[in-house]
Formats: C-alpha cells, structure tokens, sequence
C-alpha cells in the first residue's frame, strides 16, 4: 500500500489531473459535445463599439500630476477654467491635485440613449495616485469623431499605497489607473438597423470546416434553404419572408450543433501545463524514460603535521563523485491509433514529471507518430 502511494506521489498530481481529464473524456457521451449555435458563433456587425475621451481628475490629496513637468495638464486646467468664467492668465498655477487622464468604455451593441456603461480612467502623466479622486464631465468619442457617451464621477482604483518620510513605499494594486461604475451615460445610439438587414452572416469564434457545415445543416432542417457555409468561418444566412429578423436569430441561435475541433496538443512550458484534446491519435510508438543524476561532493580534510615537524597545517580537499541512473521501466509500446487516454496511461506508467511529458511529447511529434498539431504557448 506504501509503495502505491509513493509510486502515485512521484506521478504528481498533475498526470493524475490528465488522467481523470482523458478518462472522463472517454466516457463523456457523444451528446457532451452538442452546442447551442448561441455559444459558437457571433452575429456579424452584433458587437461593442470602443469609446475613448480626454479628461481632468480633481480632488487628489497631493498624488496629481506635477504642472511643471505635465504642460497638457496645465493647459486643460486653464482651458476649462477659462470656459467657467475664471481668468488665470496673469495666474501661476502650482498645484497637485489634479491629474490629466484618458477615459476609455464599451458601446454595448443596440444601446439605447440614457443607459449606463462602465468607465475606466487611467492617467497620463505624472500623477502618483487617481484615489478618492473625481473626473469631470468628459465626452467619450467614437472611431468616427462623434461623442457617443459622456462619462463623470469618483474613481475607485482598489489599490493601497503608503509611503514614510524615509522614502520607503508599499503599493498593492495600480492606483493610477481605476474604473467609475456605470459612469458613463449614453447620448447617441450606433443607428444599427438590425431588423431591416435581410441577409446576416454568422462568424465562428473557432473556425472550422466542418462545424460550419453542420451550423448550416442544422438551420436548412429547420428553415429550408435560409443557410450556406462559405468558409470556415463564416455561415451565410437569408431571412424568411415570413419571420422579423430578430425572431429569425433568436430561433437559429437556440439549435442545437454538435462541434468539431482539430486535434491538437497544446503546451505552457514556463507553467508546465499540458493540454490535450480527444481527437489527438498516435502511430505505433514505443517510449522509455530515465533520469540520470551525477552528484560530485566536496569534503575538506585537515592535514597537520608532527608535533615537532616544520610543516603548517592544510586543507586537502578530497572530491567524490557519483553517478546515480534511475533504472526505467523499459519500452512502454502504444499501438496505432492510440487515443488520449492510451497515451496519458503510457506516460503516467513511466512515472514521468510533467516536465518530462512535454519533451516526450514533442519527441513523439518529431518521429511522425503524434497525429495532431502542437502549439507551444
């Protein structure tokens, strides 16, 4: 029972996560595979619109930006004081209490004037700190030049930063940058005429050949003729005469596809993180694994003379070296056609780290007998 646990240990819990993966893979039924059309496409021309905006944050305890070293600062400072009625000319502004910073949010599609969308404020210049701070009224602009939205209010950066008069510091988080809850109201909408488009297309978020035949399979059984696969990304779709176009996609999206994925093998070496798909089939290959391990020690001995000689006392030092090969299993043999869990049950029965799978592995990918893609992230 004690050698089962060791021999388990020496696995690690990762191989034993890749095996329970693969097993239930295996015994998962073929249904596990179906989904809706909802979770594997997008609506073309359905998505966000990125907003962007230039703005001042006011009500900083001295973390601002400093206005000799940020001229922008200073100048939309004076600019929109000018715009409040206050002449600062003749003034020499000298304060850190505010800090110059780009406002950026998401257009939820089909967004209505008046609805709220979340706003990020991060700061341009020297500022230190965007805590417990307040942005002023800012226009958020679209990619055509239009203010779409307008964003105002306290920013919450979640950060923590302390500093001593001896010039240590602790910081936890990034206090120069933070977001404003529903900060931005929408004041123009996209003017996307969904329902007046008769011809949609939908997009595969994993491209693939086959997955985009059965999308349009699946549709043609339910509205005849109204879908045709162009590529493997894209699914062409015409509008019944007799349904609204928003009733039309709320049916195709709730169909049910079963997907296909290539087989792929796909590595984080740095994380040690090996993730493999159930497609993935190996050719007749037979794999052994062995650790050698060389130790040299050092162990200084003291040389002294006879009590009455003229010799000094030394240290010799006295080397020893010793090489320890780990003994393999011998050759773990996989036949042709072997699917993930013969190969997770092959590596796990040499007891190799995860380490070690990933260059057996790409060795296996190098003689020609992995039958699947390897991606090395």
């Amino acid at each position: 029972m004690h050698e089962v646990a060791r021999r388990f240990a020496r696995r690690g819990c990762f191989a034993a996560f890749v095996s329970l993966f693969a097993v239930g893979l295996l015994a998962a039924p073929s249904s596990a595979a179906t989904s809706r059309i909802k979770d594997i496409v997008q609506v073309e021309g359905v998505r966000e619109n990125a907003l962007v905006g230039y703005g001042l944050v006011v009500g900083l305890a001295g973390t601002g930006d400093a206005l000799r070293n940020a001229p922008f600062t200073q100048q939309s400072l004076e600019a929109m004081l000018e715009r409040l009625g206050v002449n600062t000319r003749d003034a020499r502004l000298n304060t850190k209490n505010v800090a110059a910073v780009m406002v950026t949010a998401k257009l939820p599609p089909f967004a209505a004037a008046g609805s709220q969308v979340d706003a990020t404020v991060s700061a341009m210049g020297s500022a230190k700190s965007l805590m417990g701070g307040t942005l002023l009224v800012t226009p958020l602009l679209g990619a055509d030049g239009q203010t779409y939205a307008v964003a105002q209010g306290s920013v919450q950066t979640g950060a923590v930063s302390a500093s001593g008069a001896s010039g240590s510091s602790v910081t936890k988080g990034v206090p120069t940058s933070g977001r404003i809850a529903s900060g931005a109201i929408v004041e123009r909408e996209t003017g996307f005429q969904f329902n007046a488009m008769r011809q949609l297309r939908l997009n595969l978020r994993n491209p693939d050949f086959t997955t985009a035949v059965r999308v349009a399979d699946a549709i043609n059984r339910r509205f005849p003729d109204a879908a045709r696969a162009q590529s493997p990304t894209i699914v062409q779709l015409s509008v019944p005469a007799t349904s609204t176009t928003s009733g039309f996609v709320t049916a195709v999206e709730a169909l049910p596809v079963e997907t296909d994925t290539p087989a792929r093998v796909v590595i984080d070496e740095v994380a040690g993180v090996i993730v493999m798909g159930a497609d993935v089939r190996i050719s007749t290959v037979a794999i052994s694994q062995g650790n050698l391990t060389i130790s040299v020690r050092e162990t200084p001995a003291v040389s002294q003379p006879s009590p009455f000689g003229q010799g000094e006392t030394v240290v010799t030092p006295q080397s020893s070296v010793e090489v320890d090969e780990e003994k393999g299993r011998g050759l773990v043999r996989l036949p042709a056609g072997a699917s993930l869990g013969s190969l997770v049950s092959g590596l796990n029965a040499l007891g190799v780290t995860p380490r070690d799978m990933i260059s057996i592995l790409q060795a296996i990918k190098a003689a020609g007998a992995l039958q699947a893609e390897i991606e090395v992230l």
